[in-house]
Parts: C-alpha cells; structure tokens; sequence
C-alpha cells in the first residue's frame, strides 16, 4: 500500500530515542539543563524529557543495573496506529523480534534491524 494515498494507515514515527542509565534522573538532568528543556513525565525506571517540538522525538532515559555493553545503549522508539503490521513489515524487511515487554497495559516488542541494532515497536 502506498502511504501517500488517501485513507492510508499514518506512517511510523520515531516517538523517542531511548538511553540506559546506571542514574537515569541525574542523566535526565544533565540533558534536560544541556537542552534547556524539562522532564516530561517518570514512570518506574523510565524519565521522559519534553519534545523539542510537536511530533519530534523524546529523548528518554531507562534505569539500568548495570553498564550497558553494546547491546541497547541506544536505541530508537518506533511508534505507529498498528503495531502489528508495523512489526510484521520490519520482519519482512529483515528485521528480527527478540522479546515483548508490557507495563500496565503498555506492550513493545524489542526487534533487531538486519545488522543486529536493537529498537522497540509500539502502538502510539
């Protein structure tokens, strides 16, 4: 289906570029002060700053135990209306599922693109 056409689902976005933390409040607070902006919103392990824009990205901070090495430092949030489609087109490009994760009743599902780069799906 071409996106473009009229009725055609709305397109993934990047939703928030994501960044383990061993103290994700101090983090948060260095890139807020940085950015000159301010946290949006904490849930669990999870600090949120406010976008730079309507639609641009948030950039996020995910409390860790432990350093991160090489595996999900960094990784993209992909948002979209059907996660499952979303999901079912990444794997047809080349993409691989690794695992699905739920907070309340909030569901990603950590992917993996063609070169082993991790990333999230979910609904908006």
């Amino acid at each position: 289906m071409d996106i473009t056409e009229p009725g055609a689902a709305t397109p993934a976005r990047i939703a928030t570029i994501m960044v383990n933390a061993l103290d994700a409040e101090r983090l948060a607070g260095f890139w807020a002060g940085l950015l000159g902006t301010a946290v949006s919103s904490r849930f669990e392990q999870f600090v949120w700053l406010r976008p730079a824009g309507p639609g641009a990205p948030q950039l996020a901070f995910q409390q860790v135990d432990r350093p991160t090495e090489g595996r999900r430092r960094l990784h993209l949030d992909i948002h979209g209306p059907d996660p499952g489609a979303l999901r079912a087109l990444a794997e047809s490009l080349g993409a691989v599922f690794v695992e699905g994760h739920d907070i309340g009743a909030f569901h990603w599902d950590v992917m993996q693109d063609p070169e082993g780069n991790e990333f999230c799906i979910a609904g908006e």
